[in-house]
């Protein structure tokens, strides 16, 4: 097997890129202190990204899925995340059954 080690070398640097940036905001962070709108723009952003992720998957594979996504989201708003996972992984594996 042949390394090019000009490959090797922009994996290495893309990886201390990303490490960096993310100690950087981690720092950054801890230094702030949120209040007000600011606070609560920050912590949507984890749902707010976690629905990008998951909607396409949910709305492009069919009615079993969709419907597990309302199932999971509606849950979201009573249970806690392993709830929600159970609720969702639950709905899919039976709605997958059903049709």
């Amino acid at each position: 097997m042949n390394v090019d080690h000009r490959i090797l070398l922009a994996i290495l640097m893309m990886s201390a890129v990303t490490y960096f940036t993310r100690l950087a905001g981690f720092l950054l962070a801890s230094r702030l202190t949120l209040r007000g709108r600011a606070k609560a723009a920050i912590e949507a952003i984890p749902p707010a990204v976690l629905f990008a992720l998951i909607a396409p998957m949910a709305l492009a594979h069919g009615w079993p899925e969709t419907l597990a996504a309302v199932a999971a989201g509606l849950a979201a708003t009573r249970l806690p995340l392993l709830g929600v996972i159970a609720v969702g992984v639950g709905a899919v594996v039976a709605l997958r059954a059903l049709f």
